[in-house]
């Protein structure tokens, strides 16, 4: 009896109401390793850098430094460090990215650097001034601008000076 005068402790989710019950067998505290903050296992490091700008939202300014950069709303930027781009279909990008890979299934319209492969969607768009390594098109998607394969000559137009 004494054990069932003393006050529990709460959980963080459980109601204030829930103390003045006498504790039952079904009520007993969770083992510890239940309490604790659940952390999910990171698969790579890109995984714990990446940025995703959902559906609906708006972002405006710069990004200095992302592993992965996935766009499915709407984000006017200068992308400076992000090796991996992608912009979902609906997702639109406008201002400047140099990156080593980008995956276009929604529109991109500016300046974009893309030291290794670009790929551009059946649903992608992509305007401005575009610099590659390797580039795929999937029948549908679009790209118009000024194209260029040499990406060394469009880095060092993007590179402030």
């Amino acid at each position: 009896m004494a054990d069932q005068a003393a006050p529990r402790q709460l959980k963080p989710t459980e109601p204030v109401w829930k103390t003045a019950a006498p504790p039952s067998p079904a009520d007993k505290p969770p083992a510890q390793h239940e309490t604790e903050p659940q952390s999910y296992p990171r698969s790579t490091e890109a995984d714990v850098r990446t940025l995703i700008i959902g559906p609906g939202v708006s972002v405006k300014g710069e990004i200095t430094s992302c592993n992965r950069l996935i766009v499915e709303g709407k984000i006017e930027a200068k992308l400076a460090d992000c090796p991996n781009v992608i912009i979902k279909q609906g997702g639109v990008f406008n201002g400047e990215s140099t990156t080593q890979d980008a995956d276009i299934q929604g529109c991109f319209a500016g300046n974009l650097v893309v030291r290794g492969r670009l790929l551009v969607r059946a649903t992608g768009t992509v305007g401005g001034k575009i610099a590659y390594g390797e580039i795929e098109i999937e029948r549908g998607g679009q790209i118009s601008g000024e194209i260029s394969d040499h990406t060394d000559e469009a880095v060092s137009h993007l590179k402030p000076v």
